[in-house]
């Protein structure tokens, strides 16, 4: 048979599956919306994220089923547009974040919620939690810790001070690109970034541009807001900036660091509920006697409770005062995780549930 033959023929099936997805994809947003209805006639959350965490986990389990020949890595970024665009035909939902647009914490917010959501850039951590308690959003989306950089205090010193809750993570690799309008580095004089991006790209710049200037500016995406209108200036930033601004990537990865994560936190008003993979945080402090902290941890230890993390932060109110942030493994409904934490309360002159939430993959 004919090559060309070949092709019309595998591409007409292709079409037909097509249609197919499309009609079956109409069908669920139809769910969607009938689940949409029950909700709110029960008054019931829209965004349930435990529910879609469960749903990633079991296509991902029956891919492997079906031989992965589509490749199980993707099946949560489409499964995450799908349900994003579902839930968009039950409510709208507004979701704040760092800005502006392009940045990772951006990213970190698409990565969440899909792009089928209002995405509402503010300038400021604080702003982002302002949004929530003004009811000018549902969630926010906030950074918390980086591995070279390390904890966004700002961000622990709000979560004790407002009456919000951590309701989902995101664990985001960084990674910073080289882009410009002029795919021709060799014709770059201005490269424009963040000081934190220029310095993580520096060694590679210097090595690969030495003729270039660098021009520190308030974002990465703002760099690339640049490039797009400079023929001889390029951006470091990430590849989400180059989608928006329509940059070419002219190198990719030029940081430093290989391992460079950021771990962003997903705020909002209720706690969801369990997954089945959780972790809790919360934040204590100690009285002032000896074997203090010890005392305190120890129902987690007799609960069997595995403490992830433990950060210290001034408290504020007086001098060599601290609180302590905490994740521990559970959900806060689970039987031992709330015994522990019940005990543990009882020894902590003060005590907060920050939040209970699925776990980032």
């Amino acid at each position: 048979m004919d090559y060309t033959k070949q092709l019309e023929q595998l591409r007409n099936r292709i079409d037909k599956i097509d249609e197919e997805i499309l009609r079956l994809l109409n069908e669920r947003a139809k769910l969607a919306q009938e689940v949409g209805h029950i909700k709110k006639q029960n008054n019931l959350p829209i965004y349930v994220p435990s529910r879609e965490q469960k749903i990633f986990e079991r296509l991902e389990k029956l891919n492997k089923e079906f031989g992965e020949v589509f490749p199980t890595d993707y099946i949560k970024p489409v499964f995450r547009e799908i349900i994003s665009a579902c839930r968009s035909t039950e409510e709208s939902m507004k979701v704040a974040y760092l800005g502006p647009r392009a940045t990772f914490t951006h990213l970190a917010a698409m990565e969440h919620f899909g792009q089928a959501v209002e995405h509402i850039p503010v300038s400021t951590i604080k702003d982002v939690f302002d949004e929530i308690i003004k009811g000018k959003a549902d969630y926010g989306v906030v950074p918390v810790e980086n591995t070279i950089e390390g904890i966004v205090n700002y961000t622990l010193d709000l979560l004790v001070d407002y009456p919000l809750k951590i309701t989902g993570e995101v664990i985001l690799e960084i990674s910073l690109h080289l882009m410009g309008i002029n795919p021709n580095k060799e014709e770059i004089s201005r490269v424009y970034s963040h000081r934190h991006a220029l310095a993580e790209s520096r060694e590679w710049l210097m090595k690969n541009m030495p003729h270039a200037q660098q021009i520190e500016v308030d974002s990465t995406a703002k760099a690339a807001e640049i490039a797009k209108d400079d023929y001889e200036a390029a951006a470091v930033a990430s590849e989400a900036a180059a989608n928006i601004y329509g940059l070419h990537i002219i190198e990719r990865k030029i940081d430093k660091h290989a391992q460079n994560y950021t771990r962003f936190l997903i705020i909002g008003k209720e706690i969801p509920p369990p997954s089945g993979n959780d972790k809790t945080t919360f934040v204590f402090s100690l009285k002032n006697e000896v074997g203090a902290l010890y005392k305190t941890l120890e129902p987690l230890y007799k609960h069997g409770i595995n403490m992830t993390k433990i950060e210290s932060r001034p408290s504020k109110k007086e001098a060599w005062d601290y609180i302590f942030f905490t994740d521990i493994e559970g959900h806060i409904s689970d039987e031992r995780v709330k015994k522990a934490l019940e005990e543990l309360e009882k020894s902590s002159p003060f005590f907060k549930i920050l939040g209970s939430y699925p776990k980032a993959h």
